[in-house]
This record gives C-alpha cells, sequence and structure tokens, in this order.
C-alpha cells in the first residue's frame, strides 16, 4: 500500500491507501471542528478568515490563521523532507518516517487536548493537527504521484466532474477502463473521508478528542501491516532464491 510508488502502483494499491487516510482523515477533521470549530485536514477556509482579519484590521487574528496555513505547510515540506533524506540514504521504509511522525502528534492530542494549556490555547491542537495533516496528505501525494489525496474534497469533486463528463465520449476501452478506474478511486476517497466524519463525530459524542486517539491506532495498524507483508514478501523472495541456487548447485 505504502511502499510502492508512482508507474508501480496498482489501482488496489490506491484504493487500500485511499479507503485507509481518508477515513482517519475524516476523523481527524470532524474532531477538530466538534473540538475546536477549526478545520484542521486544509486550509482553504483559512485563507478566507485570514484576509477577513486584515480587511477588518485584526492584525493578531489574522496571524492566527496565518500560522494555521504555515502549519500544514510546513507539515508537507517536512514529509517530503524525510522522505527524499530516507531515499537518499536507501531506507526502505521511507514512507514510514512521516507516519511515525502522525501517529505521535495524534497520540500527544488524543491524551493532552483536554488538559488546562489546550483547552486555553485551543489553537496548539489546531497547529499539531494541521501539521499532521501536512505530513500526510504530502505522503500520499507523493508515494501515488498525485493520484490519491486524502484530506481534503475539492479538488477531488472537480476531478470526479470532469472524468464524469468524458466518460460519454471516451470510447476506446483502454481509455475507458482507467477513466472508470479513476472515478471509482475518487468516489472512494469521498466516501472514505465522509464515513471517516461519521464515525468520527458519533465517537467525539462520547470520547471527545481521544477520537483522534482511534485514528492514530488505525494508522499504526495499516503502518504494521504493510510493513510485515512486505517482510513476507521479502523473505518469500530469499526463499525463493535459496532453492533456486540449491537447485542450481545440484544440477552442476
Amino acid at each position: 500500500m505504502f511502499r510502492h510508488k508512482g508507474n508501480s502502483r496498482t489501482f488496489q494499491h490506491n484504493v487500500s491507501l485511499a479507503v485507509s487516510l481518508s477515513l482517519i482523515a475524516g476523523m481527524v477533521n470532524v474532531s477538530g471542528v466538534l473540538a475546536l470549530k477549526i478545520l484542521t485536514t486544509n486550509v482553504t477556509g483559512h485563507f478566507a478568515f485570514f484576509a477577513e482579519e486584515i480587511v477588518n484590521e485584526r492584525y493578531s487574528d489574522a496571524l492566527i490563521f496565518a500560522f494555521f496555513i504555515l502549519s500544514f505547510l510546513f507539515g508537507a515540506f517536512s514529509s517530503g523532507l524525510l522522505i527524499e533524506i530516507s531515499e537518499r540514504y536507501k531506507f526502505y521504509f521511507s514512507y514510514a518516517v512521516p507516519m511515525v511522525i502522525e501517529v505521535i502528534l495524534l497520540v500527544i492530542v488524543g491524551v493532552w487536548g483536554s488538559q488546562p494549556l489546550f483547552i486555553h490555547h485551543p489553537h496548539f491542537v489546531a497547529y499539531i493537527l494541521l501539521f499532521a495533516m501536512g505530513l500526510q496528505n504530502a505522503l500520499v501525494t507523493q508515494i501515488s504521484k498525485s493520484t490519491v489525496r486524502t484530506t481534503h474534497l475539492t479538488g477531488l469533486f472537480t476531478d470526479l466532474g470532469i472524468e464524469i463528463s468524458q466518460l460519454f465520449f471516451y470510447t476506446n476501452e483502454e481509455d475507458s477502463t482507467r477513466l472508470k478506474q479513476s472515478v471509482m478511486l475518487r468516489l472512494t476517497i469521498i466516501i472514505s473521508f465522509f464515513f471517516g466524519c461519521i464515525i468520527g463525530g458519533f465517537m467525539f459524542r462520547e470520547i471527545e478528542l481521544k477520537t483522534v486517539l482511534v485514528a492514530a491506532c488505525l494508522l499504526s495498524l495499516a503502518v504494521t501491516l504493510d510493513n510485515i507483508r512486505i517482510y513476507y514478501y521479502m523473505f518469500k523472495r530469499k526463499v525463493v532464491s535459496a532453492i533456486g541456487k540449491e537447485s542450481k548447485q545440484a544440477e552442476s
């Protein structure tokens, strides 16, 4: 799900990635809205609020929205930097570093989000969640070559509308199959994000910000299962290689 990149990724790889991380993003999004009344998975709305505060000359409030935007940006920058460094030094699980940091940040919010410091300064929670979502979105974008995005839906609905219109004109079987898969992938992301919001909303009624702990557990599970799968295929490859060498030696 995470290991394959670019052209080596299949439709199934992207669907698995979309379902798991969009669900997590939806849970984080609704938790931020219900707990803080702040969007914590994208920055589009924050630009409008930032401009509003500038126009009304409330510069201290404008600075808060600027930090929201920069938190997401710095998360994306950090994810890209970590992946590039990991690949430069041939670290096989380059994607794991941003994911581990995201899990840690979600745990911090889930465990300490209800403490006095965060209650009196809720913007700190928003900074952390926006940074975490920046990490996630940049990672997904890089490994899927921009095919999958999981933290916001505006661009997805635009692409979905364009591709549905193209279905009426692309009669070539290869192009039609490719378009249908792309439409299905985008619908999968949208539906998974929606269900993440719904599930997270019901959870928030019972456990409040600890909802993001559940998201952290799901992310940890996804990374762990992916690593187990990788180790299994590596072990299988070694076994097959060893058997092949023994067969050659026996023949000789």
